[in-house]
């Protein structure tokens, strides 16, 4: 008499399929942030690390690779790899080591934000013969998960820490039937 039975609420609590604090039943997405960054100083020698990098159309500031034909603008590694497999930050030629999100099998289209810089996936950076220099092996452990090259399409400057999320995924396509 006058209490609430096991499976009832107090209507004022159930507002709108809404919990007694608002909440919408859907948690809010936790952004990543950058680990590191890094440039490739000139063919063949090892990446520097950078606590900011400027990000053009064509690539990374400071970058060899920046506005070659052939070549991606940015490389975006995430940790997880690298931690598995003994290696740090910028040892496979990433220019963006990312925490908390998962950049590797992000589908084309994908728009990622690092920091107040917007960049768009292209596609998967399979494993070249140059990670055998590394180590013997390594190309065939990174196989799927060497990182994501991406394209600048909001330029600017990112830094160390700044945070990673995605703004912008494409719709999947639809089944056939």
């Amino acid at each position: 008499p006058g209490g609430l039975g096991r499976r009832q609420r107090a209507p004022e609590l159930v507002r709108g399929g809404q919990d007694p604090h608002g909440a919408d039943g859907t948690m809010p997405a936790v952004p990543g942030l950058v680990l590191s960054l890094h440039v490739a100083p000139a063919s063949r020698l090892p990446m520097e690390p950078l606590q900011e990098a400027e990000l053009a159309s064509d690539g990374v500031v400071g970058d060899f690779h920046r506005g070659r034909p052939g070549s991606a603008p940015v490389l975006l590694q995430d940790e997880e790899p690298l931690l598995e497999l003994g290696l740090n930050p910028g040892v496979v030629m990433e220019n963006v080591t990312v925490r908390g999100l998962a950049v590797n099998g992000l589908s084309p289209g994908t728009r990622i934000a690092l920091g107040d810089v917007v960049v768009e996936v292209l596609e998967e950076c399979r494993p070249c013969s140059r990670m055998e220099e590394i180590r013997p092996g390594l190309r065939r452990q990174l196989r799927g998960r060497r990182g994501t090259y991406a394209t600048v399409v909001a330029p600017g400057t990112v830094r160390v820490g700044d945070s990673v999320a995605v703004v912008d995924a494409p719709e999947r396509a639809a089944l056939p039937g």
